[in-house]
């Protein structure tokens, strides 16, 4: 059975290709996916189909909805939910796939520094595992998976 695990969160470093690297390594029967990571391609996915918009507001909203179809179909669809919480930027989107994926009944795997700990305390807490480093959640997927 291949498990569908969504990566959510962070989009500026390389964490997701270590897990899914060490999940390959470790023989894992896994499928990843996750949210469009090129930055400007999601900001723009509502003006790119629907055409311009002159206020911020609105070019976010229509955005928003594009991207909201792509999220919730593989939120819905997941069996685990990884969510990254980076050092550099406040990823609202993150915390909110955090929610979604708590909502659904979805298991949720944090990954943050333990600078973000108090912060974050309430997403870790509905959380059923909180890894520091990448490899920690490859860990978890090797152990429920085996």
């Amino acid at each position: 059975m291949t498990w569908q695990v969504y990566l959510s969160g962070e989009i500026h470093t390389d964490w997701r290709d270590q897990i899914e690297r060490g999940s390959e390594k470790a023989g894992l029967d896994i499928e990843f996916t996750g949210p469009v990571t090129d930055h400007s391609a999601s900001d723009d996915a509502g003006v790119a189909i629907f055409g311009a918009e002159d206020k911020p507001f609105w070019k976010d909203h229509i955005g928003a909805g594009v991207n909201a179809i792509r999220t919730r179909t593989l939120l819905e669809q997941a069996d685990v939910v990884v969510v990254r919480f980076g050092e550099q930027y406040r990823q609202w989107n993150a915390a909110f796939d955090a929610g979604m994926a708590s909502a659904l009944g979805k298991p949720l795997v944090t990954l943050h520094p333990e600078q973000h700990d108090h912060a974050l305390k309430e997403v870790d807490r509905a959380a059923l595992a909180v890894a520091r480093e990448p490899e920690q959640v490859v860990d978890v997927l090797r152990y429920v998976l085996r």
